[in-house]
């Protein structure tokens, strides 16, 4: 596996999660880590995690809204590292309503977060990159409605496929600065935040998870291997791209026939299965 150590990475919802998950990853790959989010004590617990287990991190407490909080967040990891070699935007927010019952907080609330939280954190690590003359990589964390849209989650949809957009965009202009710029889109993932928001009771879980192909969720340290690679020198080469993991959800959706796993027949018309059926 690849190794970071001497590296420096910026987390941001850091203290829970996918987050949590790849701060811990980056740090057993030798990087120092920032954790960054707006709850002190979770942050506190991952940096203490990071640290004994022998690697170096400082927990941050900001919120990615705040243009100023997030410059000083970086500026507070590279007094503390010396250096700045990357981002993870992982925080996020989201909630499940009818497009019709969007507020204009509710809406204001996610963009925030999701798409100008993103831009906030990618343009402060990034300037302090170029200004250092030092190459680097950053990954966002998005999903795959971005493309595919998704009833429920306008708010959500929108903004993270703004982040598929300024994503591009920016590895083709930083590109000669040697500044890569990826996503990863999980599928569903087994985090209390994505629990609460999206599946609440245990029949949403039952209908979330058999929507997956695979018929699993996903767990927050497979997220943050896929992330460290990005970050890595194996991934030397990848910009502008959407590493997706998420069971063959998306690719799995139908219109037609009973859900995924169920025996599928169909018939000519005379109650014989059609040629080529399975059954």
């Amino acid at each position: 596996m690849e190794s970071l150590a001497g590296r420096a990475y910026l987390v941001t919802g850091g203290g829970s999660g996918i987050g949590a998950a790849t701060a811990l990853h980056l740090a057993r790959l030798g990087a120092s880590v920032t954790v960054l989010g707006r709850r002190k004590e979770p942050l506190e617990s991952v940096a203490a995690e990071v640290e004994r287990q022998g690697g170096h991190a400082l927990a941050f407490p900001a919120d990615v809204r705040d243009p100023d909080a997030v410059g000083a967040g970086v500026a507070a990891g590279l007094d503390r590292f010396g250096r700045i070699d990357g981002l993870v935007n992982n925080a996020a927010g989201n909630f499940v309503t009818p497009a019709e019952s969007l507020s204009p907080n509710g809406w204001r609330a996610v963009v925030d977060i999701v798409l100008n939280g993103t831009w906030n954190c990618t343009s402060a690590v990034a300037r302090a990159m170029i200004e250092a003359g030092t190459p680097g990589a950053v990954v966002s964390v998005i999903a795959t409605y971005a493309w595919t849209g998704h009833p429920g989650t306008v708010h959500s949809a929108a903004a993270k496929a703004g982040v598929v957009s300024m994503t591009r965009t920016l590895a083709v202009e930083w590109a000669r600065h040697g500044i890569r710029l990826n996503c990863v889109a999980p599928g569903p993932t087994e985090t209390d935040g994505a629990g609460g928001a999206l599946w609440a009771t245990p029949e949403d879980r039952a209908r979330v998870l058999a929507s997956v192909p695979m018929g699993r969720f996903a767990v927050p340290p497979e997220i943050g291997d896929l992330t460290g690679f990005l970050l890595s020198d194996r991934a030397s080469y990848i910009t502008g791209e959407v590493l997706t993991a998420d069971g063959g959800q998306w690719l799995g959706k139908q219109i037609y026939g009973p859900p995924l796993g169920e025996a599928i027949t169909t018939t000519n018309g005379g109650g014989a299965p059609a040629a080529g059926a399975r059954h």
